[in-house]
């Protein structure tokens, strides 16, 4: 079924999927909870002049837009890698960019990642490469080391074998020391399966409408 466009409360929009009955962003605000649980708490946490990044869940691509936007401010080169097993289609990204209330400019870099192709390393900027992966992340075998992780998959009721033990333990090995980890998510079997991984864990502060998010670190090789 068609994911259908659900307004938020800092202005932005996001979809709600009938499929697996979740959002795919906050309804207290889409672009403030991406904002602070994944460039706030991530992105920025990593001072470095390029960072190699990987997430799990593109979805409506909004990360990727707000990274790209940071990295930019920054002047950090980005690496960013993302797999979806369920990408959306042409028509609805049309709509849903008209709803997240971008300068034209945004908009215009919110299609063009969009349309990059799959399974390719594209260059959008001097210092912006994206590669969607379209896959099944429980089958994803990592071939590369990073250093920040995006873990903005549905709901661990909704989509539980996303969030196994044995794919944090991948994700750590595939991970740089002081690599770091973001979450929207603090439900406890989230943080039992992060801590077994080998995380430092860290519960930190939500963004609006949510008490607490994740953030955890790979303190050693």
């Amino acid at each position: 079924m068609k994911p259908k466009i659900t307004p938020t409360r800092d202005g932005s929009a996001t979809l709600y999927s009938p499929e697996f009955n979740d959002h795919y962003h906050s309804v207290f605000g889409a672009i403030n909870e991406s904002r602070h649980v994944f460039i706030e708490a991530g992105f920025n946490q990593i001072h470095s002049t390029s960072i190699k990044l990987f997430e799990v869940g593109f979805g409506t691509g909004l990360n990727a837009l707000l990274t790209f936007l940071e990295g930019l401010k920054r002047e950090v080169a980005v690496e960013y890698s993302a797999i979806e097993l369920y990408p959306l289609s042409t028509d609805t990204i049309q709509q849903l960019s008209t709803c997240l209330g971008l300068s034209n400019e945004d908009k215009e870099l919110f299609i063009q990642i969009h349309q990059a192709e799959w399974n390719r390393k594209i260059r959008l900027s001097s210092h912006f490469q994206l590669q969607k992966i379209h896959g099944d992340f429980n089958n994803y075998p990592f071939t590369e080391k990073y250093d920040l992780i995006f873990f903005d998959a549905f709901a661990p009721e909704k989509q539980p074998d996303l969030w196994s033990t044995d794919n944090f333990i991948k994700i750590y090995q595939a991970m740089n020391t002081q690599g770091i980890l973001t979450t929207y998510s603090s439900k406890g079997i989230v943080k039992q399966a992060i801590r077994k991984a080998g995380f430092h864990l860290q519960r930190m502060a939500g963004p609006s409408g949510k008490r607490h998010m994740l953030r955890a670190i790979k303190e050693h090789p």
